[in-house]
């Protein structure tokens, strides 16, 4: 492909991330933030995997076997396993609006700025290499796809390729990464456009995948077993019997501490998390990630040393170069642009996240301690930090080519990224012991880290730097200063270890054992005790951090407010302030400043200077009291027992507003209660008035007329006998369900046959159902067993529910069906018909006596009376259930359910 096209290729791709970037930005200033999305957040966790990932795996799996999947086995068990730890890291970070990794180590530590600096110089040594090949991925790949070569006469640009490539990312990491001054600010359109790097550089390399595996080859089994005849590829199917396994531990835990200690990768998780939440879709998509991303590894392994058996093409370069052996130029072409993905958002996190570190730790501290400084640049501090951190960007590019041409030509990609990988891991004994253990102390983190650092460049950094010329190679073969016990790859006689394992073991024990030994025999001062308090118990304090603000001494408001106006200007500085002002009840117009005001103007300056550059600007416009243990421990407690007591009066509040919407429930109930008796009250005494008037009137007219004819009389006399046994069963009914509600009435229990019972009834209706032509069928289950039952009882329940199913049965049109079932050690008997049915309104109500106060606009239908509220206390006593299931104008189905005993 001609160099020039894929220049464009490349601005075009560049083009089109900050065109994402825009976008979410965009979004997120109408309120529709694309980084509250759980996804973008576990996808934007990939930016661990870099240009080494993409290309360098590979060639890691031909030289070193299966051992390269320890560095993505470690962040596949990191993230569900450091779930507390990366959760408490989010949590300390938010609330006291820490930046970056160093600045997390100062602030918990006192916030000391010596371990700010310390930890930014580590850092920045530490990763120039890792930087420094990325630049070497995009520039070999470039290359490679151009056909291009360095000492050629192909054009001035392919003279000093890298060099042009650094410049370029410069730019683009300026534009993505120094719009804001605040650094806890959201980067939006940075994290929307690694998540979208992180989805085109999976794509690019299944797709190369596919193609090797099922296209060059066919399929895991044939490219398995070519490889496996070839004598040099059988060692990368086993672990080396020496010093595998111990290979294996060492490099998993280093990347378990990698991913989350590396400074794009805190910046990623930590300082860009906006939901802890998301931590747990995380948990198990970043895995899957790295599932997909190394799966087709071994195959593109493979497929390179079977298709160039001599040697021809560097390992690193495989993924590259199979797309170019078959002349497939537009997979070539994706290939390319996701290394290019893969390397670029690295530099981009990478690169900012250490400037935001020099500017916070190595730059402003030194500047902001100058008054003449200050007076200068007074009212234009935050242009100040932006150009700062813009030149930063600039120097650590700059430094990670100059490295590039001096030593990281020689190395290969992975084994470089694991130098990076072990220099971060030095941090490990001061966050984790920070934020678990009270009695760390600053002295212990500094001596921690010296020590684990300088270990770590003798035993990795100095010897890439003598297989570069840089320094003799006898240091190797004799040690340093003739010292046996020098040796960088045998320190202190240790053998049998490979290098990077080496290193590691030796710089993270002896820097936890310093930590701890000095931390013990050192005394710890109050602003570490009570930031150790607040990291440690942050789950617990986060919630009232303000209300235990250890400051004591004397600040104007006026002064405040200036530092605040010096970086966030008039209008947003009068805003934060009289929002503070409110929520904690403070007088803005006062002389003197609250110390919770100090405090929470510290926490801004912080988010754009880092912890130890805001303390130094607040003391400089203060003058601060020391305080003793004994008062930092009375404030803490005094927090502690007001954050019990608002506890305590939040919980009896709560208990409180119970009682009373408990009180009020139960008013209403009983004032419910009292209307549906009257109301039941006047129902009854409608249903007794009317069989009375009946008789009174009949027995009247014959009492009137004696000379009646007898026929008359007789028919006369028999409908008051009628309306006599109405008005009984009325009256029985009344007390029968009053026994039932009072628990008075009890059953008269015998072993029966429910079948008779339903014929007992059958037969006291018989002539009713004739009558009126109905057709009634029956379907017994035979199987059924005798049931424990009051049979009298029982049979009023079967009557009223055949009774009601005769009245609401159209004459000479009606069926009726019975049917019984034994299941699962219940009786079920059931009454269908096809009569009128019953709407959905009353089907909750028919079985309660009150239901006609339940809506007042409700008529009570024909002839339901009392019966079925009766039916169901028996069945009830009987512990069974009575249900109905009705369409109106479709019938009704009637379901009486009991036990088996």
């Amino acid at each position: 492909m001609n160099s020039f096209g894929l220049i464009f290729t490349s601005l075009l791709y560049l083009a089109i991330l900050f065109g994402i970037a825009y976008w979410a930005e965009k979004r997120a200033e109408k309120g529709k933030s694309m980084v509250t999305n759980p996804y973008i957040y576990a996808l934007s966790l990939a930016v661990y995997c870099t240009a080494w990932t993409f290309y360098g795996s590979v060639g890691r799996a031909v030289s070193n076997g299966i051992d390269f999947l320890a560095v993505y086995i470690g962040p596949t068990l990191a993230l569900p396993l450091s779930w507390m730890i990366l959760r408490k890291i989010i949590r300390i970070c938010k609330v006291q609006r820490i930046t970056s990794i160093a600045d997390f180590i100062s602030s918990r530590y006192g916030k000391n700025a010596t371990l700010g600096v310390l930890v930014t110089i580590v850092c920045i040594f530490g990763l120039l290499p890792y930087i420094a090949i990325q630049l070497k991925a995009i520039s070999s790949s470039f290359l490679i796809l151009s056909n291009a070569d360095i000492d050629s006469n192909s054009g001035f640009f392919a003279k000093d390729l890298t060099l042009y490539i650094a410049i370029v990312l410069s730019i683009f990491t300026i534009i993505f990464g120094t719009r804001k001054i605040d650094s806890t600010e959201r980067h939006e359109g940075m994290v929307t456009a690694i998540a979208a790097e992180s989805i085109i550089k999976l794509l690019a390399f299944l797709t190369v995948g596919i193609f090797v595996t099922y296209i060059a080859f066919d399929g895991f089994a044939d490219i398995f077993r070519k490889a496996y005849q070839v004598p040099n590829l059988k060692k990368v199917f086993v672990i080396e019997q020496e010093g595998g396994f111990s290979t294996w531990f060492w490099h998993t835990l280093l990347s378990m501490l990698a991913i989350i200690f590396l400074p794009r990768q805190f910046q990623v998780a930590v300082v860009e998390n906006v939901n802890e939440k998301h931590l747990n879709k995380a948990m198990w998509l970043f895995p899957v990630y790295m599932f997909l991303i190394n799966i087709f590894v071994f195959p593109i392994a493979f497929g390179g040393e079977l298709l160039f058996p001599h040697g021809e093409v560097n390992p690193d370069n495989y993924v590259l170069a199979i797309p170019l052996k078959f002349n497939h130029k537009l997979m070539a072409l994706l290939t390319y642009i996701g290394g290019f993905s893969a390397a670029t958002s690295m530099m981009i996190v990478e690169t900012i996240a250490l400037s935001t570190m020099i500017s916070n730790n190595l730059i402003m501290p030194v500047l902001l301690k100058n008054p003449k400084f200050q007076k200068r640049f007074e009212g234009n501090l935050s242009n100040l930090v932006n150009n700062i951190r813009r030149t930063a960007i600039v120097l650590i590019i700059l430094l990670a080519y100059i490295y590039y041409k001096t030593v990281a030509e020689y190395y290969s990609l992975v084994s470089i990224g694991l130098v990076s990988f072990t220099a971060v891991a030095q941090f490990a004994p001061a966050i984790i012991g920070g934020i678990f253990w009270k009695g760390g102390t600053r002295l212990g983190a500094l001596v921690g880290i010296i020590v684990g650092s300088v270990i770590w460049f003798f035993t990795l950094v100095l010897p890439s730097m003598i297989g570069a010329g840089i320094f003799p190679v006898s240091i190797m073969k004799e040690g340093l200063f003739g010292i046996y016990l020098l040796k960088p790859f045998e320190f202190l006689g240790l053998k049998g270890m490979d290098d990077i394992s080496h290193g590691l073991f030796w710089s993270i024990s002896l820097n936890a054992i310093c930590y701890v030994f000095f931390s013990v025999r050192s005394k710890i001062t109050s602003i570490e005790h009570n930031q150790a308090v607040i990291f440690v118990d942050i789950f617990s304090h986060s919630k009232f951090i303000e209300t235990s603000t250890i400051w004591r001494g004397k600040a104007y408001i006026p002064d405040i407010r200036s530092l605040l106006v010096n970086f966030f200007g008039e209008r947003r500085t009068d805003r934060v302030l009289r929002s503070f002002a409110t929520r904690h009840h403070l007088n803005l117009e006062a002389r003197h400043a609250d110390p919770r005001l100090v405090s929470f103007a510290e926490k801004l300056l912080a988010g754009v200077v880092g912890t130890a550059s805001a303390r130094i600007m607040v003391s400089s416009v203060s003058k601060e009291e020391k305080i003793s243990m004994d008062e930092v421990m009375d404030i803490l407690k005094a927090s502690r027992e007001l954050m019990v007591s608002n506890k305590e009066l939040r919980k009896k509040s709560l208990e409180l507003e119970k009682t009373s919407e408990e009180l009020r429930e139960a008013y209403e109930i009983l004032k419910r209660t009292d209307t549906l008796k009257d109301d039941f009250l006047a129902t009854v005494a409608h249903e007794i008035r009317t069989p009375l008037t009946s008789i009174r009137a009949l027995s009247e007219i014959i009492y009137d007329n004696p000379q009646m004819d007898r026929e008359e009389m007789e028919n006369f006399l028999s409908t008051v006998i009628k309306e006599s046994e109405r008005l009984s069963r009325l009256i029985n009914q009344v007390l029968d369900l009053e026994k039932y509600a009072s628990g008075k009435q009890k059953l008269s229990l015998e072993m029966a046959d429910i079948h008779l019972v339903i014929e007992d009834s059958i037969e006291a209706l018989n002539h009713q159902i004739k009558d009126k032509g109905l057709d009634l069928s029956c379907n017994f289950d035979r199987n059924i067993p005798k049931l424990e039952i009051d049979r009298d009882k029982l049979v009023q329940v079967v009557v009223n529910l055949i009774s009601n199913a005769v009245k609401f049965c159209q004459p000479d049109y009606g069926e009726i069906q019975i049917v019984t079932h034994l299941d699962d050690a219940k009786v079920s008997l059931i009454v269908k018909d096809n009569g009128a049915g019953i709407s959905q309104e009353y089907q909750k109500l028919i079985f309660d006596k009150f239901y006609q106060a339940e809506n007042q606009t409700i008529k009570k239908p024909k002839g339901s009376g009392l019966g079925l509220a009766i039916s169901k206390r028996i069945i009830e006593l009987h512990h069974g259930e009575i249900s109905v299931e009705s369409r109106k104008g479709f019938g009704a189905t009637f379901t009486v359910v009991l036990p088996v005993k």
